[in-house]
């Protein structure tokens, strides 16, 4: 019997997996926004800005942003800059073709990207908390950005104006498994040209940024687990009603 060999060897590769999608470098704990309505709208106001250009996330309709709090004129006002309507779906006028050329490959669709990104170092918005924060400069990449996340991105870096440029720092240390080599230990970053944020304001604005794209993966997630609580109760005063009703059935019976 080698299939269950086969999947057990599989499982036992997948964490090597998530790592190596993830590059190696560990995740940061995104802060919780997921009640801060503040939050949820200046990230949806962020993601218009710099995310839509070149990624579609076309499961979202502008007018669910109600959901947050916003009317239908903040909407309008400050969320569709070229004609798009209000229940149209968020979308990027970028044509697949030119995205492919320009980046060497299409932007993925941002809808769900929070809960693809999941995995056992950490949930998606972990993973996109860190992402968004770990663009440095490598003018050997097309771009001239690179990323500790993911290594050799094809995405440039969308925040820059607001991060500003920024070195990387590696120092060279041994192998532990191997004595012979050296491998390039990650000890910080060094800040070339200053954005429009400090670090503390762009790390905020990141966790805004990263709390909509969780809200947008699952916008009833709230509820479905505000329903679940009131399942779990009904659950527990059916099992104590079903206990009472069979020792009752029972108590006679010897």
């Amino acid at each position: 019997m080698n299939f269950p060999k086969k999947l057990l060897a599989i499982l036992a590769l997948l964490p090597a997996l998530a790592m190596a999608n993830e590059g190696g470098h560990p995740l940061d704990k995104a802060p919780d926004r997921s009640t801060n309505m503040a939050a949820l709208q200046h990230g949806a106001k962020l993601f218009v800005n710099y995310c839509l250009n070149c990624h579609n996330a076309s499961s979202m309709r502008y007018n669910r942003l109600k959901d947050l709090g916003l009317t239908e004129d903040q909407i309008k006002s400050n969320l569709l800059f070229t004609g798009e309507k209000v229940g149209e779906m968020m979308t990027t006028s970028m044509k697949a073709k030119d995205a492919k050329e320009w980046f060497g490959a299409v932007p993925p669709d941002l809808s769900v990207i929070s809960r693809a990104k999941a995995s056992s170092a950490g949930t998606g918005g972990d993973y996109l908390y860190t992402y968004l924060r770990t663009f440095y400069k490598d003018d050997t990449r097309p771009t001239g950005w690179n990323n500790l996340v993911l290594p050799n991105v094809a995405m440039p870096h969308a925040l820059w104006e607001l991060q500003g440029a920024r070195n990387v720092k590696m120092v060279e240390e041994k192998d532990p498994h191997d004595a012979g080599k050296t491998v390039h230990k990650f000890v910080g970053f060094e800040q070339v040209t200053p954005g429009k944020l400090n670090q503390l304001d762009y790390d905020t604005a990141v966790a805004d940024l990263v709390a909509y794209m969780e809200w947008m993966a699952e916008p009833a997630a709230a509820k479905r687990k505000q329903l679940g609580v009131w399942v779990l109760l009904f659950m527990a005063c059916f099992v104590l009603l079903a206990w009472r009703l069979n020792a009752s059935y029972w108590k006679e019976v010897k």
